[in-house]
């Protein structure tokens, strides 16, 4: 017979409840969300400044994918409930207060959108395209004369997916490491960021390259000093808030925080883009593809870790 003394009350394991609240599923979603409102936000931005033929790829190719990830989140989220049949009713309850209720009408807003939008570059991008409804081609017409009245609402709207999904966590008022009016805005540049790497990845235009790298350059330095500025605040707070700081300063989360998002998905590919605008023949993928898979890396990380924080006093 095995004995065990128990000398705290907190955190027994087997004993003391713990509440899962979400799963790999949130993460992908927030990840996809972020992605979807970087993408739009360039491309909404670039066809305001009157520069659609000059910023291909931004304005009309990156576009093209959104409509997927916005799905893809969508689904995502959809697996997570556990009362599926009812999700509808997250659109009849209206609740100015929930950032939930907010976001599932931004997304309501943004998939139509982001789907009109590329659908009216696809003749352009695809030549052997044909709509094969006549109404589905004096559509596409009436979009293509009035793009600009589409352009400004996705670009505003961009701002407020991307924020949201930070915003979502930050509503959480009982996880300390959530708790904090700074993840919104860091979510929202790290998206815009992943959505950068996106537009470099399909971008074949070394200007257009060139200009989305120094802008990515910028987020990155942004996102640094957001990081920077969530632990140092972490760290002048409440013992809670101290002990959610040192997940990632001291502790399990530390060495994947600091490896895959710091080290490897900021500052190295921030250093191949400057490497790159200093006219080194920088493989364009390698910094794309560690900027994504940072990103995505973060968010696994501060939701898992999220759920590990609590107040106890």
């Amino acid at each position: 017979m095995r004995e065990e003394l128990f000398v705290s009350g907190r955190n027994i394991p087997n004993i003391d409840p713990y509440l899962n609240i979400w799963h790999w599923q949130i993460p992908i979603y927030l990840f996809l969300g972020g992605l979807a409102a970087g993408i739009l936000f360039f491309a909404g931005v670039f066809f305001i400044m009157g520069k659609e033929h000059k910023m291909r790829a931004t304005v009309k190719i990156a576009p093209m994918i959104v409509p997927f990830a916005l799905i893809v989140g969508l689904f995502m989220l959809f697996l997570d409930l556990k009362h599926k049949l009812y999700f509808w009713q997250l659109y009849t309850t209206i609740r100015l207060e929930s950032p939930m209720g907010w976001g599932s009408w931004v997304l309501m807003i943004m998939t139509p959108l982001s789907m009109i939008w590329s659908a009216s570059y696809v003749t352009e991008i695809f030549p052997g395209w044909d709509w094969k409804f006549k109404f589905l081609k004096d559509f596409e017409s009436w979009v293509i004369k009035n793009r600009i009245f589409f352009a400004w609402p996705i670009a505003i709207y961009a701002v407020i997916l991307g924020i949201y999904t930070g915003i979502l966590l930050s509503a959480f008022n009982a996880r300390p490491l959530w708790n904090t009016s700074i993840l919104g805005p860091l979510f929202l540049v790290s998206g815009m960021s992943t959505g950068a790497a996106v537009i470099m990845l399909f971008s074949k235009d070394h200007k257009e390259r060139k200009i989305i790298g120094r802008l990515d350059i910028l987020l990155i330095i942004i996102e640094l000093f957001f990081i920077t500025h969530l632990f140092i605040g972490f760290r002048a707070g409440s013992e809670a808030q101290i002990n959610a700081a040192n997940l990632f300063l001291n502790g399990d989360f530390t060495a994947p925080f600091f490896t895959f998002v710091v080290i490897l998905g900021l500052i190295f590919p921030g250093l191949l883009e400057i490497m790159e605008l200093k006219g080194y023949r920088i493989p364009i993928y390698i910094p794309a593809a560690l900027i994504l898979l940072g990103g995505l890396i973060f968010r696994f990380l501060v939701v898992e870790a999220g759920q590990l924080t609590r107040y106890l006093y």
